[in-house]
């Protein structure tokens, strides 16, 4: 049973070590991801699980204890997914280890956690079953879904300027406040894809493990810094 639910973006820029002079620029963004972590402390879910974007070698599922880092990003930041011993598995994508690094600010230690790298080209009814999977199992589960929206809103943004953007980020942005599994799982995969959405997999396993919850969505952010719709939302 899906009890509660927290959508950050994943950004590097979210720790302030990676951002560097620029951290200050994503202040409200971090403040409201703490807040949403809130949220899901206060729902005291039995099992945690954090659904991120990943390219092929890190999707699937990742335990407790799997390590991240940002080394690649010229800084020496290492992170672990929650508490307890570290796993000797595989590295996490850099959706999981912006996770794992939001975990460890808040301190978590109100329930397990494991992680699920989801490629972004899976099909919208292969993203609802595993959501649908997700909240099947036993116990009150409570999931941290990280994904960026487009990636086109400006023309400086990484994927440069298209008008179709700003729809497109404004009309997921209503479904995540909304807890609108519906909406989620309509959001079509090929518009995400040309615009470089890389949360629309993970919203839409979100919308199969939400879906007969009877959660209500509340919408903490909603921005495009650097021209990449960010969006912060809670449901419980």
């Amino acid at each position: 049973m899906l009890v509660a639910a927290a959508v950050c973006p994943c950004p590097p820029l979210l720790v302030p070590e990676v951002a560097a002079g620029a951290a200050p620029e994503l202040d409200g963004l971090r403040a409201a991801c703490l807040d949403a972590m809130g949220v899901l402390a206060a729902a005291r879910p039995d099992r945690l699980v954090v659904v991120g974007p990943a390219p092929q070698p890190g999707t699937g599922p990742h335990p407790q204890g799997a390590a991240g880092s940002f080394r690649g990003f010229g800084v020496d930041v290492d992170v672990r997914l929650g508490q307890g011993e570290p796993a000797a598995e595989r590295q996490l994508p850099q959706s999981l280890a912006v996770a794992a690094w939001l975990l460890d600010r808040t301190r978590w230690a109100v329930a397990p956690v494991e992680g699920l790298g989801v490629g972004e080209p899976l099909e919208p009814g292969d993203c609802l079953a595993a959501g649908r999977e997700l909240a099947g199992g036993n116990g009150r589960t409570a999931l941290l879904v990280m994904g960026d929206g487009s990636a086109c809103r400006t023309l400086k943004a990484p994927g440069y300027l298209d008008e179709r953007a700003a729809d497109f980020d404004a009309q997921a942005a209503r479904a995540l406040g909304a807890a609108d599994t519906a909406a989620l799982a309509a959001l079509d995969t090929t518009l995400a894809q040309e615009l470089k959405a890389a949360g629309r997999a993970p919203w839409q396993v979100l919308a199969g493990a939400g879906e007969g919850a009877g959660l209500k969505g509340e919408l903490l952010y909603d921005e495009a810094p650097y021209g990449v719709g960010y969006f912060v939302a809670t449901w419980s």
